[in-house]
């Protein structure tokens, strides 16, 4: 269970199998773990890489900025991309569970030309999040 350290953040990893790399985000309240079942069936023909996102699992936990924007997709999106970056990823396939579909989405927002095929699961409707979402909701 390898770590990284990006803009003094570290991120917990895993990486297995060879091939095009795929990048799956877990969802809430859930870790890297939750791919344990599908990892090995993708990497016969994929690298896979699985991470913890920032306030997960073996990954930091810094505590919030005042307005918590530390915790925000973009700063989770910008530790995997900066993650990929490392491993020498440039381009790579996304896969977004609940959460990590949201920072997938912030991702794919941000880094566009990185992203070569993006798959999102169990996603609440955007329009309703934004209607109903309040501080202590997120």
């Amino acid at each position: 269970m390898p770590d990284i350290i990006l803009d003094g953040v570290n991120v917990a990893y895993d990486v297995a199998g060879s091939g095009p790399p795929v990048l799956l985000l877990h969802g809430f309240p859930e870790t890297r773990a939750m791919w344990d079942q599908v990892v090995p069936v993708l990497a016969g023909e994929f690298t896979v890489v699985t991470a913890d996102l920032r306030g997960y699992g073996a990954s930091a936990k810094p505590e919030p900025t005042e307005d918590a924007s530390n915790y925000s997709f973009r700063a989770m999106g910008g530790d995997l991309l900066g993650l990929m970056t490392a491993l020498g990823f440039e381009r790579f396939h996304l896969v977004g569970h609940d959460r990590g579909a949201r920072v997938a989405y912030r991702m794919v927002r941000d880094a566009t030309d990185r992203i070569s095929s993006l798959a999102l699961m169990d996603i609440v409707p955007t329009d309703y999040l934004v209607e109903t979402c309040d501080f202590a909701m997120a």
